[in-house]
């Protein structure tokens, strides 16, 4: 019915970047907010950034100034533009959104950062 697919996740150097993508498709009527979480090896999954239509973006601390998202309701599609990766970014991302007032995920893509 709803479908939330990530794709750009792959392994680079420390001080790299990546761009991580995700599309959303079928029974899409609206988008209220959007999102990326993450989670690494040992740790809970933990929420990186968001970008709701009706508020402010928010990022976690450790990714300011380094990670940007962006959203094309057009496309039904959000965007988290990494900089300046560090190893500590190494983890599963995963796609949030909420359609038609329900929760939905994408199934993670990893990223792994070498050093």
């Amino acid at each position: 019915q709803v479908q939330l697919v990530e794709s750009g996740g792959g392994l680079v150097q420390a001080g790299g970047s990546l761009r991580l993508s995700c599309a959303a498709s079928g029974s899409i009527f609206s988008i209220n907010a959007m999102g990326w979480y993450r989670q690494a090896p040992g740790k809970q999954r933990e929420l990186v950034a968001t970008i709701p239509s009706g508020g402010r973006i928010t990022y976690t601390d450790s990714v300011k100034g380094r990670f940007t998202i962006s959203r094309d309701n057009a496309k039904n599609t959000v965007h988290l533009q990494m900089n300046s990766l560090k190893a500590e970014d190494t983890a599963v991302y995963y796609c949030y959104a909420n359609i038609r007032s329900a929760p939905y995920w994408g199934q993670g893509t990893q990223v792994t950062v070498s050093s």
